[in-house]
């Protein structure tokens, strides 16, 4: 499954290999995969690559071939799409290729030199279903190094490009122009929030409390804190003096942390000091918690004073706000998932209408930050994969 790209795979080539949407031999290959994913031994190692597995079982492909139908028109495959996933969060290549292949596409998908850990595991897993042959000649992997040739003819080659990435990847892989009927589908870089309500955690008992924050640390170490999704500031929302609740929850945290055995290495750790240092010196932050490399907790002055770059795994700026209405003139399109504990459903629905789309694209439990679905960024991905034809008589 994993292919090298080389003269030897003539990939701007027309296929004789035609797919439909919801093509069975697809969805017969992810289905495979993911009781791969799902086996004990590989969710052990990589727990991520659950959420994944789930993502990938006959119900959900079921459930996703649905969203792609409309009773106005008829659904075919865009064509041929490119993905460029980032190095740094190495499941998300599989969830945009999986809808892209379920929607029918060939697909071509560049595999950073530099992932590792799941990311191979994926690819183990991907090398060892035995699926239909047609599979192989329509679905690519393929990795390379900084070679702007190559990149340049798959771009040619493709009817959509998937970039996700940081702002300057984006741009970067803009430089290569398509062809005049394709287009860009484009994942920047986005900042993510917690929103913790201190009447809300108040009223919650013990237990959910723990899973709350377990799910938290989920959201937020899997990817050492780097996903775009993952929390980075943490607004505690309500009227009164939070300190006890927040006190509660860093301790909470740390005992999450523990169970699940995750660390901070020495390097991460000084740069984490480095950057919570710097939001002190700026006049952002008041107070700084060092105690324990795993969490370091800084206090801000203000909801306003929110950063958005990533400042190192398991850092946790604290702002304070009376309601989730004062977060609304802090949030702007940059801003992608916001989530959430102790709030009441039409809480949340205020807070999105309020926010009328001038800013954040979900807003989701504790636990549910990297919980990947249809719809991702404002996109839904269903039909981003998807062409449709008109027929009237």
């Amino acid at each position: 499954m994993r292919f090298r790209f080389g003269a030897e795979s003539d990939l701007t080539a027309p296929s004789e290999d035609r797919l439909t949407v919801g093509d069975p031999r697809v969805v017969d290959f992810l289905a495979a995969l993911a009781r791969r994913l799902l086996a004990p031994a590989v969710a052990r190692r990589f727990p991520e690559l659950g959420s994944l597995g789930y993502f990938l079982r006959p119900a959900e492909l079921t459930r996703a071939v649905a969203a792609m139908q409309r009773t106005d028109a008829l659904v075919f495959p865009r064509g041929n799409v490119f993905h460029l996933p980032p190095a740094n969060v190495d499941t998300i290549f599989v969830y945009s290729w999986a809808l892209s292949a379920l929607a029918g596409n060939h697909n071509v998908v560049r595999i950073s030199s530099r992932s590792a850990g799941a990311a191979e595991a994926i690819l183990e897993a991907l090398n060892a279903v035995d699926g239909d042959p047609v599979i192989g000649r329509t679905q690519r992997m393929v990795t390379y190094g900084y070679d702007d040739a190559v990149t340049a003819a798959l771009s040619r080659w493709c009817d959509l490009r998937v970039i996700w990435g940081g702002d300057a990847a984006v741009d970067t892989i803009r430089r290569h122009p398509l062809r005049p009927s394709a287009r860009d589908l484009t994942f920047p870089d986005r900042t993510s929030w917690a929103v913790l309500s201190v009447p809300g955690w108040r009223a919650a008992d013990p237990a959910a409390r723990r899973a709350a924050v377990t799910g938290f640390a989920n959201d937020a170490y899997w990817f050492d804190q780097a996903a775009c999704s993952s929390p980075r500031t943490v607004f505690l929302v309500g009227d009164g003096d939070p300190a006890q609740v927040r006190a509660e929850f860093l301790e909470l945290l740390l005992d999450a942390v523990g169970r699940r055995g995750w660390t901070v290495d020495a390097a991460m750790a000084v740069e984490k000091r480095v950057n919570a240092y710097g939001l002190a010196a700026t006049g952002a932050a008041t107070e700084l918690d060092l105690s324990d490399n795993r969490v370091t907790a800084v206090t801000l002055v203000g909801a306003e004073r929110a950063p958005r770059r990533w400042i190192g795994a398991g850092a946790f700026p604290f702002a304070r706000v009376d309601s989730l209405s004062d977060l609304v003139p802090a949030m702007n399109r940059q801003d992608q998932t916001v989530s959430h504990f102790g709030f009441t459903p039409a809480e949340l629905h205020a807070f999105a209408a309020e926010l009328g789309g001038r800013g954040v694209d979900r807003i989701v439990p504790f636990g549910s930050a990297l919980t990947f679905g249809a719809v991702w960024d404002g996109y839904h991905l269903p039909s981003e994969f998807t062409r449709l034809t008109v027929v009237q008589s």
